[in-house]
């Protein structure tokens, strides 16, 4: 006998979405999902082991779009990845969406790569291309465009000049290039900021 639909199953599967019964059973893949019901995620997308989905995420993959999200990264409350023809593919152990949520989009023929151990906070967004490294970070309601961030330590690095690319404030960065250990802070145009090593704001006591 066939199962009757969940509430909003219909709604789900017209947009291309997994079903409810078929979110839950991502976990049978080692996708960790707190509030399963609340998440939205296109059967396109693909997760590896240990990967966490707090509530009140969507990860949607539209018009031949792909993302990939690499083994242990946690998706935080108010997350929003779209390849809408696009592609974007996260590293391990990255952190997306703390303090405020982060939206990426990726349209046709765009490519958004966040590297391993990346953190994206405070609600922002990335749109075009863009490359955040391995250990980079934006800090804050940031709009991101064609930007580059370079690889290095995380932020649990000891040394700030070691660590990958940081952009912190608010604002717009468009075509911003931030290498390993350095880091523009801005309230307003990142094109207008300095680029400085990061033991500027971390100087060692």
């Amino acid at each position: 006998m066939h199962e009757p639909h969940r509430p909003g199953d219909v709604e789900r599967e017209r947009l291309g979405f997994l079903s409810q019964e078929e979110t839950i059973a991502l976990a049978g893949r080692g996708v960790i999902l707190p509030a399963p019901f609340s998440v939205m995620i296109s059967r396109e997308a693909e997760f590896e082991p240990d990967v966490i989905l707090w509530p009140n995420t969507i990860v949607q993959a539209i018009d031949g779009g792909h993302i990939s999200i690499g083994r242990g990264t946690q998706l935080f409350p108010g997350t929003r990845i779209v390849a809408e023809g696009g592609s974007v593919v996260v590293g391990a152990r990255a952190e997306i969406g703390e303090e405020g949520g982060f939206t990426l989009k990726a349209g046709a023929g765009e490519t958004i790569e966040i590297g391993d151990g990346a953190r994206l906070l405070g609600g922002g967004s990335l749109a075009l291309s863009n490359r955040i490294g391995r250990g980079a970070q934006i800090l804050g309601p940031i709009r991101c465009q064609n930007c580059l961030l370079g690889d290095g330590g995380t932020y649990r690095d000891a040394e700030p000049d070691e660590r990958g690319g940081v952009l912190k404030g608010s604002g717009i960065a468009r075509g911003i290039d931030v290498p390993q250990g350095h880091v523009i802070q801005a309230f307003g145009l990142f094109s207008e900021g300095v680029l400085r090593r990061q033991s500027y704001f971390h100087p060692k006591g």
